[in-house]
């Protein structure tokens, strides 16, 4: 409880961060329909979102270091309630890609804080409890923020503001807190070919988990409309989702640290394969047909990233971790920048089953390319422990080293 308090102001951040963050992409599909947006449009409204997040984890520790841990954190919430606030000013889908692209450094700079902020102060006695509780704190929020798509209007200010309002609420806890603020390190070198130079598999694994994640995270209230789901339906979708992903952490992670991590990989990419197959299937069986197959959707293809990097950390000396991780992250992104707006444009072309059509022949291609290197290398003699990694700063590989490390 002592370690609850104490961590307390950042952990209320995260969570106003994560209703706010979260519930902007299927607030997006659902206005930008209303408001005469094609599918294309929409698309590229996802995919500008995770490319201001991979500015953001590049520019924010930059940021921090130069004007420190709570000014950062200020700048970061501004640009996201400026690109929350300025959407019905500016009836445009342009102008909304810059404002999502705004909102993306947000999401990544705040997150930098206080990964930089927990990592900080974190001790190893408290670091194992202490990301348990980051990694709940997280998720929930998430899932919370899925609920608010039923009672946010579409197209409409008070939606938007209500959003900005929960962005700027997450300034307060943080910069009113006691806790000293940290001194600020070297950021890591972004060295992308470190992670293909270690393991191609991994950087495939990854860059898949950020198709899939992102396809339907940015894209899946687009199917949901098109496969006859209310606004109300289509939060509860996304949250099946989201659960689906936590529950897998634990039985992903059993199998991942006994067996080896590439037949884990094959077989949980196989699976969602079936998931894909499951979920363009049940749209007949109705609201709750579709909510089980976004479960097992989630279930499947959440722990591919973490399983991944945990792969390539198995090949990579505790100096390169920090790095490795960093350059596991930028490729998760490329694959989240593509993927919105590929699938947007096959949904547009062949209808909403095309979203998992193509997110199934991702995985096609993974099982492949690891079927490929399973034959060229033996699996590693060293094993670090299965984290659950959160995709949310290029910090979190300092973070997590120490706590791998412990």
């Amino acid at each position: 409880m002592r370690l609850l308090i104490s961590f307390a102001a950042l952990f209320l951040s995260v969570i106003l961060l994560q209703l706010s963050s979260s519930g902007v992409g299927p607030l997006d599909v659902l206005s930008g329909t209303e408001l005469g947006f094609t599918n294309g449009h929409i698309g590229l409204l996802g995919s500008a979102h995770f490319l201001g997040f991979f500015a953001g984890c590049w520019w924010a520790p930059r940021l921090m270091g130069t004007v420190g841990h709570s000014r950062a954190f200020a700048v970061c919430t501004a640009l996201g309630a400026i690109g929350l606030m300025a959407h019905m000013l500016i009836i445009n889908p342009y102008a909304w890609a810059l404002m999502r692209v705004a909102i993306g450094l947000c999401i990544a700079g705040c997150y930098t804080v206080i990964e930089a902020w927990l990592q900080a102060k974190a001790t190893n006695e408290n670091r194992g409890r202490t990301m348990g509780i980051y990694r709940m704190v997280d998720t929930s929020s998430q899932l919370v923020a899925q609920f608010m798509i039923g009672v946010l209007a579409p197209a409409s200010y008070v939606s938007y503001n209500l959003l900005a309002i929960l962005c700027c609420a997450a300034l307060l806890p943080l910069t009113l807190t006691r806790l000293k603020q940290p001194e600020s390190h070297g950021t890591p070198r972004l060295r992308p070919w470190l992670a293909w130079r270690l393991s191609p598999l991994a950087v495939s694994g990854v860059v898949v988990a950020g198709v899939s994640s992102a396809s339907l995270r940015m894209t899946g209230p687009l199917y949901g409309q098109q496969v006859g789901l209310a606004a109300s339906d289509i939060g509860l979708f996304l949250a099946a989702f989201v659960l689906g992903g936590a529950l897998a952490q634990w039985p992903a992670g059993w199998l991942a640290d006994r067996f080896d991590r590439r037949w884990i990989m094959i077989g949980f990419s196989a699976a969602s394969i079936v998931s894909c197959a499951v979920t363009v299937a049940v749209p007949v069986l109705g609201a709750t047909g579709v909510f089980g197959a976004a479960l097992l959707f989630g279930f499947t293809t959440f722990p591919i990233y973490s399983i991944s990097a945990a792969h390539a950390h198995d090949w990579a000396r505790d100096d390169q971790r920090i790095e490795l991780s960093a350059a596991l992250m930028f490729f998760f992104a490329c694959g989240a920048i593509v993927a919105p707006l590929a699938t947007s444009g096959l949904i547009s072309a062949y209808g909403p089953a095309a979203l998992f059509y193509f997110i199934s022949v991702a995985h096609v291609g993974l099982i492949v390319f690891g079927l490929i290197r399973m034959g060229r290398r033996a699996a590693s003699d060293t094993r670090q422990p299965y984290i659950w990694i959160p995709r949310t700063s290029f910090q979190v590989g300092r973070i997590f080293r120490r706590h791998q490390d412990k």
